[in-house]
């Protein structure tokens, strides 16, 4: 099942209906088994209270939830940041993360900051070098379980990265940097191995760029992650944590405003954004 916000309030999707839920996002996300609550939820509604479409503007599926971020959780992406940082000296950091028991963690976005399907996203004017990083993302409750998950864009200025990798706030942290959506997958099961994500980028209306990477390809398991993000942090309304990137560009490409950037997950939907200045 999946939950989707607009300014109309929150809408549990159940097969082909919609039903209205709570409208305060935080309440909601913190209930002890939430998918038990909202199957409860389905079975006693009746049908005249379900919706064909869902009414008011797709907003990004957040309350005051903080985003953090995980880092070189994929082959990919430790070669690409040992890459870019090279000419800095910094490029063994990332080997050694990759290897290491402690994953990087970080600090992606404030709830005020993240964008929602079809909203803009921004590169930084500071920057020449941005792309897209499509991500597997999770839902955490306060507990620290996974309950639920999403579609994760966490936009990335490489060449401020590259340039030092204490630079690694500013290349990822910035207004319009993050966005989720366009719902949550609310389920008690992991999603196969198997499961892709998908990223295309269009200028124009025609294909720039694609890629497609399976879920297990991360090398770090969810609940390892979680549990690093959980061992000295409390999160009263629980928080999402996206989980690395293995679709990268090549080194000559950038992002240009007026792309559109889509990325989907199967069984959770596509994120689409366009991108601004």
């Amino acid at each position: 099942m999946k939950l989707f916000q607009t300014d109309q309030g929150i809408f549990l999707k159940y097969q082909e209906s919609y039903l209205k839920c709570e409208t305060d996002w935080d309440d909601l996300i913190c209930k002890d088994n939430l998918y038990q609550y909202l199957t409860e939820k389905i079975e006693t509604s009746q049908n005249e209270e379900r919706l064909k479409t869902l009414t008011g503007n797709l907003l990004p599926p957040i309350g005051s939830q903080e985003v953090w971020a995980s880092g070189v959780t994929y082959w990919r992406s430790r070669s690409a940041r040992m890459e870019e940082s090279k000419v800095s000296g910094g490029s063994t950091f990332y080997d050694k993360v990759y290897e290491a028991e402690r994953p990087e963690l970080f600090f992606k976005s404030a709830a005020h900051r993240v964008k929602g399907h079809l909203q803009e996203l921004r590169i930084r004017r500071d920057s020449n070098w941005n792309v897209p990083e499509p991500e597997f993302t999770l839902l955490f409750n306060p507990k620290g379980e996974i309950i639920g998950y999403t579609i994760g864009n966490d936009m990335s200025s490489r060449d401020i990265e590259g340039e030092n990798p204490l630079y690694l706030p500013q290349a990822k942290t910035y207004n319009g940097s993050c966005a989720i959506g366009p719902c949550v997958l609310i389920t008690p099961q992991s999603l196969h191995p198997d499961t892709e994500i998908k990223l295309d980028i269009l200028r124009q209306g025609q294909l720039v760029f694609n890629g497609t990477i399976a879920i297990s390809q991360i090398k770090r398991s969810f609940e390892e992650l979680g549990s690093y993000l959980f061992r000295e942090l409390n999160f009263p309304a629980g928080c999402f944590l996206m989980t690395g990137t293995g679709i990268v560009p090549p080194n000559d490409f950038t992002l240009a405003v007026g792309d559109e950037i889509r990325i989907g997950i199967e069984p959770i939907g596509m994120l689409i954004n366009t991108v601004s200045q």
